[in-house]
């Protein structure tokens, strides 16, 4: 290691790594949270609708693991989100006792301007970053989250 690296792993000792993690994720969330406002969706049920569409979770225990809620607050969020006729519960054919998690033809339709909104917010976040930054940056956010698995 050199100085400039050594200076860099150290600066990261004593939290600030978390620290900085959590800022990012924050400031992200607030600026969706007001790109999403228009469209009365809040940054959680965004994330419920992005993960019905993209198969990140099908039911409310694996949304609960997804979005790291307890069983009742997610289930509240859900209610919240069907209320507004974004999300519907299906009986699973397979397994009655289970209950999927699927768009309404209103969440399908809103699902694009979400995702424009969202996606402006990121062009935004990025600001001043090259091209060959952004690809780094996602990288290296991959590898951190590949090392937090482990």
């Amino acid at each position: 290691m050199n100085l400039q690296t050594d200076l860099s792993w150290n600066s990261m000792q004593g939290g600030l790594l978390a620290y900085l993690m959590s800022e990012s994720r924050n400031g992200i969330f607030a600026h969706i949270e007001r790109a999403l406002a228009p469209l009365n969706i809040t940054v959680a049920q965004f994330r419920v609708v992005v993960g019905i569409a993209h198969e990140r979770a099908r039911t409310l225990s694996e949304f609960a693991v997804f979005l790291d809620y307890d069983s009742g607050a997610m289930k509240r969020l859900l209610d919240r989100i069907e209320d507004k006729g974004i999300i519907r519960r299906v009986r699973c054919m397979d397994d009655r006792r289970t209950v999927i998690l699927e768009l309404t033809d209103q969440g399908r339709a809103i699902y694009p301007a979400i995702m424009e909104a969202v996606t402006r917010v990121h062009r935004e976040m990025l600001q001043g970053f090259s091209d060959v930054e952004v690809a780094q940056f996602q990288y290296l956010l991959q590898k951190l989250i590949a090392n937090a698995g482990r």
